[in-house]
């Protein structure tokens, strides 16, 4: 028997696009599951704890005794949403995961995983980002999720917990119907034959990860009992106009592109070196078109019928 396969897992946000993948991979490996978010998971065989992690009765409900790993994954992520509401992506983001943190040290919890973003270097231009790098986030998104890898190396170095902060580039994939990010917002597009905002020219760069990757990436940080950051992202920076090209191509829709002024926090390029991940075995296995693939389905117009005549 593995050790996931003993072990007791919470995971934050297990009711979210990651997060369901997440608590599958776990219960798939045998392991006992609490999920704690603002709407119980839809899994059978987790324990539910339901309710905003920015309540300390609501982290402390969730962290019992014998609690072996925390993977942290609830947090407000939308960029542009925290520029509008800073407090609030401070209490959700660095507060409740210092409230977890705590609740780990103190009823012995083995180790903390920790989902991040390389938005905590901020802008580096076209330079490749690395889990070196110094820190100097743009945005209070960004800001947050830095002091959260502080708190949780501080935990780390002072009470033995085994923590990691995997940085996530832009997360894609299946589950997205949802979401207000670029890819479905490019899937609603092509579906009602509308075209899309780009900011700015559509140059920059971005590395875009799918969703499977990533819980593959966790779920071997969590077997290796790895520490301190780790980068997991798709390996290839491609540009916008070229993820539109994509988004063309898989669903045959037109697209016609309507170029916006670029909002603030918006960073050039993403750039990511992965051979941190690629050293523990981490293999990235979806590009830009096959990853596409698996998210149109859930958008096309045939899909979106088959939704409306279900009673």
């Amino acid at each position: 028997m593995g050790a996931e396969q003993r072990s007791r897992v919470l995971v934050t946000g297990g009711s979210g696009f990651i997060g369901r993948r997440v608590v599958r991979a776990f219960l798939s490996a045998g392991a006992d599951v609490t999920v704690v978010d603002l709407k119980p998971s839809a899994e059978p065989d987790v324990r539910n704890v339901t309710g905003d992690l920015r309540d300390p009765a609501v982290c402390a409900e969730a962290v019992t005794p014998g609690t072996s790993v925390i993977i942290h994954l609830a947090a407000l992520t939308r960029v542009l949403l925290s520029i509008e509401d800073p407090v609030g992506t401070y209490e959700l983001n660095t507060h409740a995961t210092a409230t977890l943190l705590e609740l780990a040290r103190t009823r012995g919890v083995e180790s903390f995983i920790l989902a991040s973003t390389n938005a905590v270097a901020g802008d580096v231009g076209t330079a490749t980002i690395t889990e070196r790098t110094p820190l100097r986030p743009l945005t209070p998104y960004g800001a947050t999720k830095a002091a959260g890898e502080m708190l949780a190396s501080a935990y780390g170095a002072c009470y033995g917990i085994k923590t990691c902060a995997v940085r996530f580039s832009n997360v894609y994939g299946p589950g997205m119907e949802l979401k207000d990010s670029f890819i479905p917002r490019l899937m609603r597009a092509a579906r009602d034959g509308r075209g899309i905002q780009v900011y700015g020219d559509g140059t920059q760069l971005r590395d875009l990860v799918h969703v499977d990757d990533i819980v593959a990436g966790i779920m071997l940080v969590w077997r290796t009992g790895t520490t301190g950051p780790v980068i997991l992202a798709g390996g290839e920076s491609v540009s916008v106009n070229d993820i539109v090209i994509a988004a063309r191509n898989v669903t045959g829709a037109e697209l016609p592109v309507e170029h916006v002024p670029a909002k603030p926090g918006e960073m050039p390029a993403v750039i990511v070196d992965i051979s941190l991940a690629r050293g523990l075995g981490y293999q990235p296995t979806f590009d830009i078109k096959s990853g596409l693939g698996t998210v149109w389905p859930e958008f096309a117009p045939s899909a979106a019928a088959k939704r409306e005549e279900t009673p």
